[in-house]
């Protein structure tokens, strides 16, 4: 199972759990900028307790490990928890979030992204991608973030909502990298 399988049945299993979700990270960055190898998936999904459950229900062993621990740690603290597939060792990170003006901004921009025939998934807006991806860049450095982001500025230049990444940019404390990222991509 690669990448994208994984994801399918994922995306699949939280849409029929009714689970709003988007994928994030570097699979939502290559939605939009360039192509590059990823072991995981990111997913932002509102789990919440009443979910778990049939979450867990929807992953079985021995193909799936899941720890129910873990998902509700992460739903009480806004954190994350992980789905394995064990045996192509392709993991999924779940992350639960706050409540929040930015959170709630991110799941209105949602996009469905084609995936294949007859198979979309909700996506991350491109804007709200480089965003989360200078926070990240910000925490620890890592430039495959700037990267993924100047890729996304690339390919889609002026579709881009540059406005709506500078008033956010402010907000979450990333102004500076956002300005750098600008510069870099030219």
């Amino acid at each position: 199972m690669g990448p994208r399988d994984l994801l399918r049945r994922v995306s699949e299993e939280l849409t029929r759990l009714r689970v709003r979700h988007f994928v994030t990270g570097s699979m939502g960055s290559m939605a939009y900028g360039e192509y590059r190898s990823t072991i995981d998936v990111d997913l932002v999904a509102e789990v919440q307790v009443n979910h778990v459950r049939a979450v867990v229900e929807a992953f079985p062993g021995p193909d799936f490990y899941l720890s129910e621990e873990a998902m509700l740690s992460a739903i009480r603290s806004h954190g994350q928890f992980n789905l394995i597939h064990v045996p192509s060792a392709m993991k999924v990170d779940f992350m639960i979030p706050e409540s929040s003006a930015f959170n709630a901004s991110r799941f209105a921009r949602i996009r469905d992204i084609p995936m294949e025939a007859g198979f979309s998934v909700p996506v991350a807006s491109p804007e709200d991608i480089i965003l989360m991806k200078l926070r990240y860049y910000q925490m620890g450095g890592s430039d495959k973030h700037l990267r993924d982001s100047a890729g996304i500025l690339r390919i889609l230049g002026a579709e881009v909502d540059r406005a709506y990444v500078t008033q956010w940019s402010q907000s979450l404390g990333v102004l500076e990298e956002w300005q750098a990222l600008l510069a870099r991509a030219g």
